[in-house]
């Protein structure tokens, strides 16, 4: 005997069928038109924004590895609006941008502040934007420490600290420095120095010594700066796009390719902005060595 058809069951397979076709086509043409996929109607240029103080450098490490690889991006601009910051995560920046630039052109963007580390960074890339009144410069080393023993002694509190050689505990809050102590700190803070004009001068096609007659921490205006040599020109941040479209030869729009961005839930972001307070009240109580210009980010026409 003949097995009967199912006509109804038939129609629901194309259905189903008809509707995984379309949603394929759908996901394949939205990954086309994204501005991070590999395929667009216009060329791209990647956009990676360094704000605030510079403490942890994996993320934007991350995103200058990620459009690196990216085969559509044809340059990357940095765009800086920073005071500074470790040291550490400030080299390791600097560093990734100069491997960068082997491979894609490198722009730096000055907003704000560009200041200290946020220099340090924007000195790794082929050519330096920034405004006629952005902040810049503070080529210098800071290191504080903050000092309880006083405080200790009035409330009656003693700290004894058992330790494996002289200098161990040096910098800590319970005891003052010594001169032996200062004269070690010296020594490190002039490496560090060291350092920081090395990598201008290199960075910038300076002379090293045309960089230390500056290095002494004073912070310059960004009209000041490419008269020194330490921007090549003035401009906002869409001139930096139309020096990257011709340094890499783009003619027409280009599409502005930035970091992903994760959504998160409103007690994470509670959670976090509670963290972030603590986390910096605990940092002042901490031996630091910095790349920062301590004046401030609120500079204004007033």
């Amino acid at each position: 005997m003949a097995k009967k058809k199912h006509p109804i069951l038939t129609v629901l397979l194309i259905i189903a069928a008809f509707a995984l076709l379309l949603g394929t086509v759908s996901v394949v043409v939205v990954k086309f038109v994204s501005p991070t996929a590999h395929i667009s109607f216009t060329h791209k240029i990647g956009v990676i924004p360094i704000s605030g103080a510079i403490v942890n450098a994996q993320p934007v490490i991350s995103e200058i590895v990620r459009f690196r690889k990216d085969k559509a991006i044809k340059a990357i601009i940095v765009r800086i609006d920073s005071p500074g910051g470790g040291v550490g995560p400030s080299q390791e920046i600097y560093k990734e941008l100069k491997r960068t630039r082997e491979k894609k052109k490198v722009i730096a963007s000055m907003g704000s502040v560009a200041a200290s580390g946020g220099f340090y960074i924007a000195s790794a890339a082929d050519k330096i934007v920034a405004n006629p009144g952005t902040i810049t410069g503070s080529i210098g080393v800071l290191m504080e420490f903050v000092q309880f023993k006083s405080l200790l002694e009035k409330i009656g509190i003693t700290l004894e600290v058992i330790k494996s050689g002289e200098y161990k505990d040096m910098g800590y809050p319970q005891r003052e420095l010594t001169e032996r102590d200062r004269q070690i700190l010296e020594r490190v803070i002039k490496d560090i120095q060291r350092q920081f004009v090395t990598a201008v001068a290199d960075g910038r096609h300076l002379a090293r010594d045309k960089v230390l007659a500056i290095a002494d921490g004073r912070i310059f205006s960004g009209e000041r700066a490419k008269q020194l040599g330490l921007v090549d020109s003035l401009g906002n941040f869409q001139d930096a796009v139309e020096l990257a479209k011709k340094m890499t030869g783009i003619r027409g729009d280009v599409t502005l390719v930035y970091p992903k961005r994760h959504g998160a839930k409103f007690w994470d972001l509670l959670f976090d902005s509670a963290s972030r307070s603590l986390l910096k009240w605990l940092q002042k109580t901490q031996t630091r060595v910095e790349y920062t210009w301590q004046g401030g980010l609120n500079h204004a026409f007033r």
